[in-house]
């Protein structure tokens, strides 16, 4: 019997001691899931946050508000006013247009000036051109024709949109340029649509996902940053947002159906810059075009979607915009919608009275220290992801390059 007492009394100890091992194993898996996800990221990570954080403490307000804005410039060379943009204003980045580019030692020339110019700031700048292909094209004619979007998607081969996005990127590197106003995601679904048309990849979201995120993909491989567009899809409309402002009605169940549906695919591959469209869909905001709406730019694209990438206007000097508001009231407006980056590429006057409007809201506090910061923080992080920097460039091989566009085009012609 006291054997059996001892078994027992055993068995009551061994249970208790693994009840316990049980309990301090859950407390502990619970002190794991207490720790706040920052301090499970990795160090790297925390390391780019700290740094990135680090520059926008010692950034002015000049500084700041500078890098909210890319603008165009007049003729081929650099004036004394892209000077004074960049030395006082501290301007985040520039676009060219074909009026910019005469050949590829000019271009190069140029974009190496504002690079010089720029030495004295410490963040690089954007060097942007809406570069799709086809019609939309600003590069030097020395450059062997590209297809439209429309050609690329008839042909729906993965390999040959990847290589036709890496061409687009190996180009605008070898220029100095480090983003890249396309791919066009619109998906062309209205025939009589009178702006985008062969720029779209085609007419059903299939072929505009499966060649479009290609040549996103080939762009992104050459480190230029592909940036989307037409957010939430321009492809249904019937008048051109240059001259006017165009209308789609439809709900956002019929836009997840469609138009959204490249963007969504998008931001699931990693893309780092969607441009929105300056298009009125009243089912969604029946106030302001998707430029001004935080209906469609904060509570779709940022928290529906949850991109967190930085959210680029197209230009606000179309007509969508300037016939419908003043510029600068535009600009306040794709700011306070949750907008990061305002595109400008026309008229010094419009640079001027966007940065000071800006700074005057700043200092009202009608765009917060803190709204001001996160778009900061979001257009540094995309420069250091992609590792930008103001980078002199000596000459363009323009042989190897044509060599390796003819070796596509041939590909294409079978």
């Amino acid at each position: 019997m006291k054997k059996l007492y001892l078994y027992i009394l055993l068995g009551l100890i061994l249970i208790l001691t693994g009840c316990s091992n049980g309990k301090e194993i859950v407390d502990k898996d619970k002190q794991k899931e207490d720790i706040p996800r920052k301090e499970l990221e990795p160090t790297e990570e925390l390391e780019t946050k700290n740094n990135i954080q680090e520059k926008i403490d010692n950034m002015t307000l000049d500084e700041k508000i500078g890098q909210l804005v890319i603008v165009g410039i007049n003729g081929y060379t650099i004036d004394d006013h892209t000077k004074e943009i960049i030395e006082k204003y501290h301007i985040g980045g520039f676009t060219l247009f074909k009026y910019n580019i005469s050949d590829e030692n000019q271009t190069l020339e140029l974009l190496n000036s504002l690079k010089k110019a720029n030495s004295t700031n410490p963040i690089p700048l954007f060097l942007s051109v809406d570069e799709e292909g086809g019609r939309v094209s600003r590069l030097p004619s020395s450059f062997l024709k590209l297809p439209a979007a429309r050609k690329i998607g008839e042909i729906n081969d993965r390999d040959i949109s990847l290589e036709y996005g890496k061409i687009i990127g190996k180009r605008l590197k070898s220029l100095g340029f480090n983003m890249n106003f396309g791919p066009v995601l619109d998906i062309n679904s209205n025939p009589k649509n009178p702006v985008i048309g062969d720029r779209a990849f085609g007419s059903t979201i299939e072929t505009v996902i499966e060649n479009g995120i290609q040549v996103m993909k080939g762009t992104r491989s050459e480190n230029i940053i592909p940036v989307i567009k037409h957010f939430p899809g321009h492809g249904d409309t019937d008048m051109d947002s240059h001259i006017d402002l165009p209308v789609i009605n439809k709900d956002i169940k019929e836009l997840e159906e469609l138009e959204l549906a490249p963007f969504i695919e998008g931001i699931k591959q990693g893309v780092k810059g969607i441009m929105v469209g300056h298009i009125l869909f009243p089912e969604l905001d029946n106030k302001y075009p998707a430029t001004l709406s935080k209906e469609i730019i904060t509570k779709l694209l940022r928290e529906k979607l949850s991109f967190k990438g930085v959210i680029i206007s197209d230009d606000m000097t179309m007509g969508a915009i300037i016939k419908n508001y003043t510029i600068d009231e535009a600009a306040v407006k794709f700011l306070k919608a949750g907008g990061d980056l305002l595109l400008v590429c026309h008229g010094y006057e419009n640079h001027m009275k966007i940065i000071e409007r800006i700074k005057e809201e700043v200092n009202k506090g009608t765009i917060t220290p803190e709204e001001l910061d996160e778009k900061v923080y979001r257009i540094i992080q995309i420069k250091e992801k992609y590792k930008l920097k103001d980078r002199l460039i000596e000459e363009v091989d323009m042989d190897s390059l044509n060599s390796k566009t003819e070796e596509l085009l041939n590909k294409i012609s079978r």
